[in-house]
Parts: C-alpha cells; structure tokens; sequence
C-alpha cells in the first residue's frame, strides 16, 4: 500500500511539473529541488546535490534524469519509470498536438505576448532554488575558486563536458597535494561515443528513425542548443528535413513546458506521423532510463568513497556554475525593458519570502503580468 502511495504521489509530482515546466532544465531542476526537498523533505540538499552532479557525468537531458533519479530514490525500479514517464508526458502530448497542426496549416501559433513574462518568473525559481545548493556545495576556499573558474569558462562558451569533468580532476590533484599521497588516481573517462552510419537515409524508415535518436539519446551532452547541432548533422544535412522545420521544432521543444528533447516528437511526425512521432520520442529517452538505472545504486557508494566524494563535490560545484550562467545568459536575452525587470523583482521577492508557494503560480503570474503589461 506504500508503495502504490509513493508511485501515485510521483505521479502527480511530475505530471504537475511536466504541465507546468517552462524555462528549461535549469528550471524544471529548481521545481525539483522546491517540491522534494523544500516541501516534501524526500530528499537532503546534499543528496538532490549529489543527484544533479551525477546527471551531468552521463548523457542525456539533465531534467528528465533528475526526474528518473528521484522517482528511482522514492519507489524503486517502478518509481523510474512512473516520474520519468510522468515528466515527459505531457511535453510529449503537447509537442505532438503543434506537430499535428504544424502539417495541416504549415506554421506555428501566435503565443509570443503569453510568453513575455514567463522566463524573468522562471529566473526568480531558478535563483531560489539555486542559492541553497550553492551554500551547501562551496565547502571550501578550493571550491569556491574551481566554481568561479567553471562560471567564467562556462559564460565564455567553453564545453561543459571538459569544464566539469576539469573541475572533478583539478580537485583530486589539490586533494592529493594536501595529503602528500603518491597513490595514483585512476582516470575518469566519458561513455565513449559510438558510431554508425545514417548518413544516406533519404527515404528513412521507422527503423532508420528509431537508430538516429537512440543514438543521440545515448552520447549527447550539453543544452537544447547541442541537440539542435545533431539534430541539423542527422536530419538536414542527409535531406530528411528541412531547415526550416529543424527551427520550429526547437522552438516548439523552448516554449513549451517539459523537456526540450520532445522537439523530437514534432520532428519523427512531420517525418513519418504518429508512428515516427512514437518511436522517435521512445528511442531519445532510453538511454537515459538505463544510464539513471545503472548509475543511481552507486551515486551514494561515491559519497561514501573519499576519492569520488571529492571529485563528486567539484562536479556539483560545476553543476551549479552551469545553471547559475543559464541564469544569467536567460537575462541577458529576457529582462530587456522596465517591464521584464519588474517581472523579475517580483518575482524575486515573492520565491525568496514565501518559499512554499507553488512554482506553477509563479509562473502564471509572470505569464498573466507579462501579457497584461504588453498593452502599457
């Protein structure tokens, strides 16, 4: 009976911020961190710590992992795939309701005024949740230096696969200069990237189609931005899609809630409909359900190992480098005017005091406040 309580409850958790997780991982993550660890304690901010660093040493979107991570944490094997299905679902259906409606009438809706306020909202939650992680993972002077390092590289664009896995090794050196010990450190290595050839496949089969997105799934690291790049090698280079239609089905995966990677969605239907739309979003996502469910047993037997707790402490100071220059790459883009500034404020004042209230209000808030200030 617990059981079925535990997975019901993970049900509704991420269905909830599945509906409502606009902004990115960055955002969907401080959700996270809101309703597990802020309201409902399942998890310690040290542990949530642990959970987003070791995310980021696998491939695959880093929201949807967490989501797998926690409903792993919470209910076992059923708990993966219960909150992992839960968070996507609803990006999936909405992602799929646009590629419907994209290749009937061959454009996208107007939402843009709904828009206006929702990402200056989204930077408050993300700040919020942040700030309690950052306290916790700058233990040391060493850290703190290693994650003003990350932030500067990170905002110069420099890959976070080499930054974060620089700032797990760079800890381990200064760890073993302090101890004076002579013991080697073995080498920590990405997965290793496979190949196989999709490179002619014009006219492309579900098979083709399945092959292209489990291998993306399996070694893709990085933001939206870096799927877009695969995505423009894989499909527009070899014919298979347009241009064109690569950019609106990123821009349906940024503005809809959920995560980005259900641009896929839009793309397997406007390829090879429902059952392209099925079996792309399908093969995407495995490999992440089998890297969190390799990788989740160990997380806290790394904690537990003095070398990999070091190195584990470096990459959640990584980790927070990258969303802290996401925040501040969203500004630079979103709080352009005294409207969006005011958003921001609010917004601000409204997640730091009131920790409790619902991330979803927020949001709305900032949607309803942004549209309604666009007629000033």
């Amino acid at each position: 009976m617990n059981e079925q309580n535990n997975l019901k409850e993970l049900a509704k958790l991420f269905l909830k911020i599945g509906i409502i997780g606009f902004g990115g991982p960055a955002a969907h993550i401080a959700m996270m961190q809101n309703e597990v660890v802020v309201k409902k304690k399942w998890l310690s901010e040290q542990h949530f710590l642990d959970l987003i660093g070791a995310t980021n040493l696998i491939p695959g979107p880093n929201s949807t992992e967490m989501a797998i991570h926690i409903g792993h944490e919470r209910a076992g094997w059923k708990g993966l795939l219960v909150a992992g299905f839960c968070f996507i679902f609803p990006a999936v259906i909405i992602t799929l309701l646009f590629a419907v409606l994209y290749k009937e009438y061959g454009q996208l809706p107007e939402i843009k005024p709904f828009l206006y306020g929702i990402k200056p909202a989204i930077i408050a939650i993300i700040l919020s949740a942040i700030f309690p992680l950052a306290k916790k993972s700058l233990k040391t002077i060493q850290l703190t230096i290693i994650g003003g390092f990350v932030l500067f590289f990170s905002l110069l664009q420099y890959n976070e696969l080499i930054l974060m896995f620089g700032a797990g090794i760079v800890a381990l050196v200064i760890y073993q200069l302090q101890n004076n010990k002579n013991n080697s450190v073995n080498a920590i290595l990405p997965i290793s990237f496979f190949e196989f050839s999709t490179t002619h496949l014009t006219p492309i089969t579900n098979l083709n189609l399945f092959l292209i997105f489990i291998k993306i799934g399996a070694i893709l690291y990085g933001s939206g931005y870096v799927l877009f790049a695969f995505l423009d090698a894989e499909l527009v280079a070899t014919g298979i899609l347009s241009r064109t239609q690569l950019i609106d089905a990123i821009a349906v995966g940024q503005f809809t809630p959920g995560p980005v990677f259900s641009s896929v969605t839009f793309i397997g239907y406007q390829i090879k409909g429902f059952s392209g739309a099925l079996l792309s979003t399908f093969a995407i996502f495995l490999p992440s359900f089998v890297f969190v469910a390799l990788l989740n047993p160990i997380v806290k037997k790394m904690r537990n190992s003095k070398l990999f707790s070091v190195f584990l402490d470096a990459v959640n100071v990584a980790s927070i480098a990258f969303i802290i220059a996401i925040c501040l790459e969203m500004g630079k883009e979103t709080i352009v005017d005294w409207r969006t500034i005011l958003i921001a404020l609010i917004s601000i004042i409204i997640t730091f005091n009131y920790r409790n209230i619902n991330s979803a209000f927020i949001v709305l808030g900032g949607s309803l406040i942004g549209f309604l200030l666009t007629f000033l």
